[in-house]
């Protein structure tokens, strides 16, 4: 049976955006500006619009503007998971903020992802796949040749049951990982550590079989370096343009 979608989900907007310099040096990544709104809102507007009631953003490098930005939001629960004197890394991150998710299923999403929905919403589709009873956490992967502006080697091989696996060692794999997941509270037993990344629990995940993914289909974008942004910000403005058009 399909479980309820969730109503919670954690940002993780803790960031250093390094490689956006010198964007970023006044500006925390979350608060760069993509077709008139900054990507925190891109994310928080598709979180609402699947049904988020709360959401938990945890922040870190110039966390005073971030957290001054959600302020405006009237229609959505905040909770600030302050990570400003110790960055705890991903999985650190969420494992740090686990009081405030509650024991059900959770969106988790990285604050400075691009997407678009395709003929239904991402995020729905993600919840419908959910099945608590075989999967600790489900992650959206996007084609590693039709993701804008990425440039790697991908992260995931995906079978026909939607189990994942790891990338080969030198080898291509034709999915990379979007940063959009759900995720079950249970993943989090026996943390290794305070600060650590969510590699190590997808790792453990694998291991069991019970790590699953989706691929997105609509366009995702990687906004890693200001060419990126660029490339994104470009195709954005074109493709909304051609709407007001119409």
């Amino acid at each position: 049976m399909t479980a309820a979608r969730p109503k919670t989900a954690m940002i993780l907007a803790a960031g250093l955006g390094l490689r956006m310099r010198p964007i970023t040096e006044k500006t925390p990544k979350p608060l760069i500006k993509i077709a008139g709104r900054t990507l925190l809102d891109h994310c928080l507007d598709r979180l609402l619009a699947a049904g988020v009631e709360k959401a938990v953003v945890n922040t870190h490098y110039l966390a005073d503007q971030v957290e001054r930005h959600l302020r405006k939001y009237r229609d959505l629960e905040i909770i600030i998971s302050d990570e400003t004197d110790e960055l705890l890394e991903t999985g650190g991150g969420i494992a740090n903020a686990l009081g405030h998710l509650g024991g059900d299923p959770f969106y988790v999403a990285n604050a400075d992802v691009l997407y678009l929905d395709g003929p239904g919403m991402a995020l729905h589709r993600l919840a419908d796949a959910w099945r608590d009873e075989t999967m600790d956490a489900m992650l959206m992967l996007q084609s590693t040749v039709e993701a804008y502006g990425y440039v790697g080697r991908g992260d995931f091989l995906i079978d026909t049951l939607g189990n994942l696996q790891r990338r080969p060692e030198r080898e291509v794999s034709p999915y990379l990982y979007t940063g959009i997941q759900i995720i079950h509270p249970r993943l989090f037993d026996n943390p290794p550590a305070r600060k650590f990344s969510l590699n190590v629990l997808y790792d453990r995940a694998i291991e069991t079989g019970r790590l699953a993914g989706i691929v997105h289909d609509g366009e995702w974008f990687h906004i890693g370096t200001p060419d990126g942004l660029n490339q994104a910000e470009n195709y954005l403005n074109q493709k909304f343009a051609g709407r007001r058009r119409r």
